[in-house]
């Protein structure tokens, strides 16, 4: 024990009301054990005279009251300290006054004695009940923290239930009746095995091996369980693992029925690809009226001023006129050439889409006067052409955001062709900006060609990363299914 401490327990112990009790009571004890001449009430005389005690062993007796007292109060190292102080006053009286010093010395040896050791029992059955009122209140509050447990697991909206290693259920709650369809006590006579398919059942035995090995596990994840009319349920599974004494002993988990939301997310996906599709045939239709037919007459026409301006006997001023005329529509028949390529290259239908990637680059540092540069990773082979649509679009619309936003002079297009997928990587050393939160996030963000991307993506059961560093530039990279 530091100084520190000590000085703050002396300081604390002579605060205390009943330190100075325990003193006046020792004084008021000592006063008659001295003073002979004081003489004790004649009811106590008797008592004395009755079981034949002496007046002092009866006043050294006393000494046990404050003894006994700072006990109670301080614990036994205050009975001890107290002992001490009364022995300090016995002492001398024994020794000088006391007819039988041996006696009265020994008698002073047994109060001192008795006291600590009564002070000690007391001490302990005080703890004793207080460790028992402890228990008690904590035993209350166990059943009060059960009882909410329970009623936060009967009336939980996800379904949890629990079932021991071997599978077999001991707790089911009313939302895992409604998502399996079968009652609490059918269930607890089931194993966990019967609702599941033998796939559903290798990722179940994959969790549960991760879990009793203490590796990481992706969660919440989806399953497939076979509901009591014979029908499947996607649910969304969270697991974890039940300890008891250190030991696993089962295993917890909370489901959520995504059935319906898996199916209207499938219905709006297919949603979304057939208008993603007629967007693309109406492009393509487009573009094709655009090239057959607008532009056809647009080179038409331009021929026919240019034949008009050539002419001879045409006056200067209206050749002028003509010659502006024909570079007018020059110029317009080139802006909707290039209308009609931006809306369906010819190089992505005919030659498929490295061919057309590699135009999109060419055009677009023509255009921008940003030196983009093109790398090719692996052997060329052909995608299906929503996959192939998907990834042209995203690049171009990768290049035209380098284009209006980036303030790059260096953008790179990297397409990478494996076994399995083929990953198109676009990045460029222009001021980048801070990507906060998800890339599901863009839309809220307001970056709506980013969210487009991601979306498109999607749609192929592809994906799509983002990395941007202000100052370091943007790259995008989308892998799509080989």
């Amino acid at each position: 024990m530091t100084r520190d401490n000590l000085s703050g327990q002396i300081s604390q112990t002579i605060r205390n009301p009943g330190f100075w009790l325990i003193i006046v009571l020792t004084v008021l004890i000592s006063i008659p054990h001295y003073v002979t001449s004081l003489a004790h009430p004649a009811l106590i005389n008797r008592f004395l005279d009755g079981f034949s005690i002496s007046r002092d062993t009866f006043e050294r007796v006393l000494f046990l009251a404050p003894i006994i007292w700072a006990g109670f109060i301080f614990g036994w190292r205050g009975s001890f300290y107290i002992s001490l102080f009364t022995v300090a006053i016995m002492l001398p009286q024994a020794v000088f006054f006391s007819a039988g010093a041996g006696d009265a010395i020994f008698e002073i040896a047994m109060v001192f004695s008795v006291g600590n050791i009564l002070s000690i029992g007391f001490a302990s059955l005080r703890r004793e009940r207080e460790y028992r009122k402890r228990l008690e209140a904590a035993r209350r509050d166990l059943m009060v923290s059960e009882e909410r447990y329970r009623k936060l697991f009967e009336n939980a909206l996800d379904g949890i239930w629990i079932h021991d290693l071997e599978g077999n259920f001991t707790s089911f709650n009313q939302a895992s009746e409604k998502i399996i369809g079968y009652t609490t006590e059918e269930i607890k006579k089931m194993n966990a095995r019967e609702f599941l398919s033998p796939e559903s059942l290798d990722l179940a035995h994959d969790v549960r091996e991760k879990l009793l090995n203490n590796e990481p596990v992706d969660q919440p994840y989806e399953q497939r369980v076979f509901k009591k009319d014979g029908s499947q349920a996607i649910i969304q599974l969270s697991t974890s693992l039940i300890m008891d004494k250190g030991k696993p002993v089962g295993f917890q988990n909370i489901a959520r029925d995504i059935t319906e939301q898996k199916r209207m997310n499938e219905n709006l996906r297919d949603y979304v690809q057939h208008v993603t599709r007629a967007q693309e045939e109406e492009r393509k239709r487009i573009s094709h009226e655009l090239h057959d037919d607008t532009i056809q007459a647009l080179i038409a026409l331009s021929r026919q001023l240019d034949a008009m301006a050539t002419a001879k006997g045409i006056p200067e001023e209206v050749r002028e006129k003509l010659e502006k005329l024909w570079s007018q529509a020059d110029n317009i028949g080139r802006g909707v050439r290039r209308l009609s390529q931006d809306l369906r290259p010819a190089a992505i239908d005919r030659l498929g889409l490295l061919p057309a990637i590699r135009w999109l680059a060419e055009e677009s540092e023509r255009y921008s006067g940003i030196k983009t540069r093109l790398n090719v990773i692996g052997k060329e082979y052909k995608l299906p052409e929503e996959s192939a649509i998907a990834l042209f679009r995203i690049t171009q619309e990768a290049l035209r955001n380098v284009w209006k936003h980036s303030g790059a002079t260096r953008a790179g297009i990297i397409v990478e062709y494996h076994s399995n997928k083929t990953r198109i990587t676009i990045c460029d050393n222009g001021k980048g900006f801070t990507l906060s939160g998800q890339v599901g996030d863009l839309a809220k963000l307001g970056k709506l060609g980013l969210a487009g991307m991601e979306e498109r993506m999607q749609l192929i059961g592809g994906s799509l990363s983002l990395e941007s560093v202000p100052g370091r530039g943007t790259t995008i990279a989308v892998e799509a299914p080989g």
